[in-house]
């Protein structure tokens, strides 16, 4: 840009070209002012216009007194000439007229012929001097890159942002897939970028964009898009240069892709007038209010508010050198602020609308009509009002043109072929036929016709005799395969209907019962024999399947895991002993009654042990101290009481008497007390470990676990027959024994191998590891063992060739990038729901009355012992109570026959006299024994009742 401008200050000084001004210009520079002489602030603006009566627009509101304020005016003068079509020359004339005016800001029109080297030429005066251009027609994208053009300030919104139009439009339209073409040049792909930022993350799918070159086959273009199988959009937005306007409409029409089809053309073709434009084709141009007209008129006003920021800038208005001098390469030190009040502008209710500008020097609302193509005529069916504010992210975009303005009247416009009802948008739907299997959580099927309309799907099993149907049962299915299938149709626009195979297989590659030749079987089999045109399932890929039908990508990552049943351990009567060994125990007990026997001796046969201090009494005859006195009965420490007390101080459970007198027995005592704290401290940490921290762990390790590799009577293992868990274990060599052990066990489905499992009647089942961690999920019994092998992966099967396959396999693709599978992971697989199982790892296990039974047996038994105790005592205090009265009695007779006896030898004449007596004495006295004796037999009696 230097060597340019040199160049142009070298035409300037030496005169080789000769400026030939109109009369407009050089009746304007006679009334020229000198602006120094103004009492008033003075200001003029350069106009590069393209005719006389822009001129003459732009002197109506120019050449006169503004009011700035209560005490200050502004004079606006302006300078003007008319656009040539030779960019050096324009540049001259700015220098010329900008040197003599000492204009400040520079209004640009249209280029001669549509040129953009016009705002090019300009814009190299305007960069250099730093003097801002207000342009009223130039909407080139390239203007909007500040790095190229600085100084630029567009009244008129640039191509680019029809962008915005196109993609309110087919928001408004509920189209969700477009193909767009754009030409090969800096417009076509900057409009492009634009576009495909806005459906970024929307709702709207870009299917295809296609770079055309100018010299292209336009035909085959349209005819390869049109045809390709995998595109099924029937929208096309076409971003063309006007001169290949005709031969694009014209191989649409000679291709015959009306009906159907939506075509959205950009302003450009739109307004070549071409003659191919058919009845149908949308588009969109700028509202007819934006003329240049008009448009001069706002930018007059735009300029006059930007300067009334500068009233208290003395430096602005006092300048004297021209903004413009061309004889130096020093810029304007006040455009730069001039540039940014100008960005600041905002002016509402202008000629075209309320006027303001983003970063980039462009217009941020603008008025769009939205044109309808009908019998050969333009017929406005909306408008559409534009916010470009600055945005770099497609979603704070998105929210910028939720807040714009459109106003389509669908019933307006007329689609290709003359139609009124709206197109679909996409190629006529198929509606396929899906084949799928019951598997938790995959496919939740249950029995009924009632089929909650959000949640589940009608999937009738059929009835077959042989190959022919005979009847159906109705299901009702949901579920991790469901929420995928109705999310693949929505976005390739199909509709389907959905049934459980009837044999409830996979399938697997094995002769029929009357057939010499090996045949797939299960949804395999209706899928290959045209029954189903497609199978959504936890269904493997795998390469013996691979060979007779294809996979999509995968839509779900997975391996081969063995679910096991948690190994509890059940806690006996004798859990509370668990902490010591029984040598320790029967130690325990030894030491508990050697100890008191040593206590009692050492007791016994101290000195001090037999007696006690009392105190003097009153009047004693030696002394006033302590007696010393020996102790009672009551008071010695007896081998029951040391006995007492041992097992107290071990139970810590307190001694109210009975404990030792003598200092040798109380050191023992003490020494006990020691052992006692340490035992019970070693216990009650060994009972922590034993019955909080104890866990059920796994009864495998994992596929290399020796009762797996090595089988065992008793430990049974299994797999579902026919699938692919079973294919990889047949195909392994390293797991052949594993294989043959389980072939005869293997179960028809997982659902009856899950049950025996928890039943305990299956040791361990290897299967699927989403399947099983769902199982684990839901249980919190069963937990799954080793770390995962086999790792493969689940797919949607089809047929051989089936055009289906790109376009399921790209949607997939796009499912994982936006984390669609991962919500359908956290949903259906890993979703607990009410039920939380215990982390074990981290938290202690709770424990419960089996831990601890033995310890309230232990209770019971004490109570138990108690009662039995306290009954023999009784019937002991009673029997000794008899024996009591029985020797009494026996006393009382033999006191009785002594007094007697000595009577007789002192009487012996009165013998038989007192003999007759004594016999009836005797009978009393016999009498009296014998009722003493039944009333003691009936109380005993009556007691132990």
């Amino acid at each position: 840009m230097n060597f340019l401008w040199y160049f142009i200050s070298f035409f300037l000084h030496h005169s080789i070209v000769q400026l030939q001004f109109t009369e407009s210009y050089e009746s304007s520079l006679n009334k020229t002012v000198d602006f120094f002489e103004f009492e008033n602030l003075y200001v003029t603006i350069l106009g590069a216009l393209t005719s006389e009566e822009h001129i003459q627009i732009l002197n109506t509101h120019t050449n006169r007194l503004y009011r700035a304020s209560v005490h200050q005016e502004i004079f606006l003068s302006s300078q003007s000439f008319i656009l040539d079509s030779n960019p050096l020359l324009i540049a001259l004339k700015l220098c010329e007229i900008g040197n003599l005016s000492h204009a400040k800001a520079i209004i640009a029109g249209h280029g001669y012929n549509g040129n953009d080297l016009t705002l090019t030429a300009i814009s190299y005066v305007s960069d250099f001097y730093h003097i801002p251009v207000l342009t009223i027609a130039s909407r080139e994208n390239l203007f909007s890159d500040k790095a190229l053009y600085s100084y630029i300030v567009r009244l008129v919104p640039p191509y680019l942002y029809e962008a915005d139009a196109w993609f309110s439009i087919l928001r408004r339209l509920k189209y969700s897939k477009v193909v767009l073409i754009y030409s090969q040049d800096e417009e076509g792909r900057m409009v492009a970028s634009r576009f495909q930022m806005l459906t970024e993350d929307s709702d709207i799918q870009i299917e295809r964009t296609e770079e055309y070159e100018s010299i292209g086959n336009f035909t085959s273009v349209i005819s390869n898009l049109t045809s390709e199988d995998r595109l099924l959009s029937r929208v096309f937005i076409i971003h063309a240069r006007a001169e290949d306007t005709d031969e694009f409409l014209s191989a649409i029409v000679r291709l015959q892709h009306l009906e159907n089809f939506v075509w959205i053309i950009n302003e450009r073709a739109l307004s070549s007038n071409s003659s191919a434009l058919f009845d149908g084709l949308l588009g969109v141009r700028l509202h007819s209010s934006f003329t240049e007209e008009n448009l001069l008129v706002d930018a007059t006003k735009v300029l006059l508010d930007t300067f009334y920021k500068f009233i208290e800038h003395t430096s602005f208005w006092n300048q004297k050198k021209p903004s413009i001098n061309c004889s130096t390469i020093e810029p304007w030190p006040e455009g730069k602020e001039l540039y940014s009040k100008l960005l600041e502008t905002n002016i509402i209710n202008g000629i075209t609308g309320n006027i303001e500008f983003n970063d980039e020097g462009d217009r941020v609302e603008s008025l769009y009509e939205i044109i309808n193509i009908q019998n050969n005529q333009m017929k406005v069916v909306g408008t559409y009002r534009t916010n470009t504010s600055t945005c770099h992210k497609s979603v704070l975009c998105r929210q910028i043109i939720d807040k714009t303005e459109l106003q389509l009247d669908e019933q307006d416009i007329v689609w290709p072929s003359g139609i009124r009802r709206k197109p679909d948008g996409i190629r006529t739907r198929r509606n396929v036929s899906v084949v799928t299997i019951h598997e938790t959580p995959f496919i939740i099927a249950r029995a009924g016709n009632d089929c909650e309309v959000q949640k589940e799907v009608a999937c009738p099993r059929l009835k077959k005799n042989g190959s022919i149907v005979v009847g159906h049962e109705d299901f009702c299915c949901q579920g991790y395969c469901i929420d995928l299938l109705q999310e693949l149709s929505k976005n390739l626009s199909f509709v389907y209907t959905l049934h459980l195979v009837s044999d409830n297989k996979y399938g697997s590659y094995e002769k029929d019962k009357d057939d010499k030749h090996k045949r797939w079987d299960g949804m395999i089999g209706e899928l290959i024999g045209y029954e189903a045109d497609m199978i959504i399932a936890p269904l493997t890929i795998s390469p013996e399947r691979a060979e007779d039908i294809e996979f999509t990508k995968p839509f779900k990552y997975q391996g081969i895991t063995i679910l096991v049943k948690k190994s509890t351990n059940t806690s006996n009567l004798a859990s509370f002993l668990q902490p010591f060994k029984e040598a320790l125990w029967l130690m325990v007990l030894l030491s508990v009654h050697v100890v008191a026997v040593v206590l009692y001796l050492l007791d016994r046969f101290s000195p001090f042990g037999r007696f006690r201090f009392s105190p003097r009494q009153q009047g004693a005859d030696r002394g006033n101290g302590p007696m010393i006195e020996a102790n009672s009965e009551d008071d010695a420490l007896n081998l029951s009481r040391a006995l007492w007390f041992t097992w107290g101080v071990l139970l810590n459970s307190g001694i109210g008497e009975g404990t030792p007198r003598s200092f040798s027995a109380r050191v023992l005592g003490m020494v006990w007390a020691g052992f006692a704290m340490i035992m019970v401290a070693s216990y009650t940490a060994n009972l922590a470990a034993f019955l909080v921290l104890d866990r059920p762990e796994t009864t495998i390790s994992g596929i290399n676990d020796a009762r797996l590799r090595n089988p065992q009577d008793g430990f049974t293992y299994a797999t579902v027959k026919g699938s692919s868990v079973d294919m990889y274990f047949k195909r392994q060599v390293e797991f052949s024994t594993m294989y043959r052990t389980m072939e005869s066990i293997n179960y028809v489905t997982a659902e009856d191998a899950i049950a025996d499992l928890k039943a305990q009647k299956l040791k361990a089942f290897i299967w699927d590891s989403p399947r099983l961690e769902y199982e684990a999920a839901q249980d919190c019994d069963l937990i799954t063992a080793g770390e995962l092998f086999g790792r493969s992966s689940y797919g949607i099967a089809l047929r051989k060739k089936d055009a289906w396959i790109n376009p399921l396999s790209h949607v997939i693709l796009s499912f994982h990038e936006k984390g669609f599978m991962e919500t359908l992971d956290n949903r259906w697989i890993y979703f607990k729901g009410m039920k939380q199982c215990s982390d074990r790892s981290s938290t202690p296990a709770t424990l419960g009355v089996s831990n601890m039974l033995g310890v309230f047996l232990l209770v019971a038994g004490g109570i138990f012992a108690g009662f039995f105790l306290l009954a023999i005592e009784i019937a002991f205090k009673r029997r000794k109570d008899q024996r009591n009265k029985e020797t009494e009695i026996s006393r009382s007779a033999l006191v009785h026959w002594k007094k007697k006896i000595e009577k007789h030898r002192q009487h012996p004449s009165s013998y038989e006299t007192d003999n007759q007596h004594q016999s009836v004495t005797d009978i009393d006295l016999h009498n009296k024994i014998s009722l003493n004796r039944t009333d003691q037999c009936r109380s005993l009696k009556n007691t132990n009742i």
